[in-house]
């Protein structure tokens, strides 16, 4: 009998069990409308569940308005916004996927374009769009690059407010559906700015050496923590490495995990870089497949947790080889799958899990059987 490969072997965490340990990533979309979610979200998040996904994540979700990325993204700050989500979350449940949200907020990095219009602050033909300006907040009044606006050192009573945000938000991503929450601490965003010794000058009790870096990140976890029921689990998406020497390392990372699992994060998302310019950006560097599992694997060795691999991963052996080689637990699928939405299923064809389309959906799987059988398919 052929094992089963390690990508499609259910994973529990806490109250849920995945059908498998492939993750559809948080992927920015900046077509919400004041923070709402439409049509769009529905049919671009459903695909994945529809493609035979574990889990799939909905994108960044600010907890406060003046959190959001960009004018065109979601938001959890008014029961308004519920209904949007709990569309998304009900076509991911009812078709095997575990739906789940990223929240967070943008930070100093807040309130800059859509990436089609420039991916930078906001200019005049932004404001010609009806894309305003709002002051962001940061941890240090401290811009994210030459050119950008210079943001609003927050302070212990706006803190305060913010964390009271991101309880209030989680109880909405709760009402909505969601089975799993994921605070975002990573790509140049507010926890990830408080974090960094690069964008935290702070000498009040959030500031200076590692532990006053991480009490943002500690103190929101805990909140968050307590808001959601004990079998529901907690994400927590870093960026394992700054990129330079003077900024946030692997090893803080080590120290950050520890400490988060300690409060009940039940998985480390590891990404990497961000905290100057856009998240995205490569620094016109080229890119290796799986750049950012040695982020994962170390985490996951040294804090003795259950860690996701993230980053060019695109191939279903090498997404396979993580798991195999126990480097994470889950593995995350952005870009890839943006080309394939279907990437799951067509894994599990390419590792034989599934040769007769069995894990399909029954709309579509009976009618490619049927191909299969009475077909000859086109060979070059």
């Amino acid at each position: 009998m052929t094992q089963t490969p390690m990508l499609f072997r259910p994973l529990t965490l806490r109250g849920i069990e995945t059908r498998n340990r492939v993750v559809i990533s948080p992927m920015c979309q900046y077509s919400a409308h004041e923070g709402h979610l439409d049509d769009w979200h529905l049919v671009h998040l459903g695909r994945f569940a529809i493609g035979g996904a574990g889990i799939v994540f909905a994108e960044a979700t600010a907890v406060q308005k003046r959190g959001r990325i960009t004018h065109g993204c979601p938001g959890l700050w008014t029961d308004s916004q519920i209904p949007g989500h709990a569309r998304v979350a009900q076509f991911l449940s009812r078709n095997g996927a575990i739906p789940a949200i990223q929240l967070g907020h943008a930070g100093r990095k807040a309130g800059m374009e859509r990436p089609w219009f420039g991916n930078g602050p906001l200019n005049d033909a932004d404001f010609d769009r009806g894309d305003m300006p709002w002051t962001p907040v940061g941890a240090s009044p401290l811009p994210v690059a030459e050119g950008w606006p210079v943001p609003q050192e927050l302070t212990t009573g706006d803190i305060a407010v913010l964390i009271d945000d991101y309880v209030a938000a989680t109880k909405r991503a709760i009402a909505a559906g969601y089975r799993i929450v994921e605070i975002h601490g990573a790509h140049g965003y507010l926890v990830h700015s408080f974090l960094s010794p690069l964008s935290n000058h702070r000498t009040d009790v959030y500031g200076g050496d590692l532990a006053g870096r991480m009490r943002l990140a500690l103190e929101i976890t805990e909140a968050v923590r307590a808001a959601l029921p004990d079998d529901m689990p907690l994400f927590f998406r870093t960026s394992a490495v700054d990129g330079t020497p003077e900024g946030w390392s692997l090893d803080d990372t080590v120290v950050l995990a520890r400490e988060l699992k300690a409060r009940g994060v039940d998985v480390m998302d590891c990404s990497s870089s961000g905290i100057a310019g856009a998240a995205t950006a490569s620094g016109g560097q080229k890119r290796q497949p799986g750049f950012q599992v040695p982020y994962a694997e170390r985490v996951r060795r040294d804090a003795d947790m259950p860690t996701m691999a993230v980053g060019l991963i695109t191939h279903p052996v090498q997404a396979e080889a993580i798991l195999s080689e126990g480097r994470a637990d889950l593995v995350a699928i952005a870009r890839e799958a943006l080309a394939n939405p279907m990437w799951a299923l067509h894994a599990a064809q390419a590792l034989g899990h599934d040769t007769t389309y069995a894990t399909w959906p029954e709309q579509s799987g009976w009618w490619l059987a049927g191909r299969d059988r009475t077909s000859e398919l086109y060979k070059p």
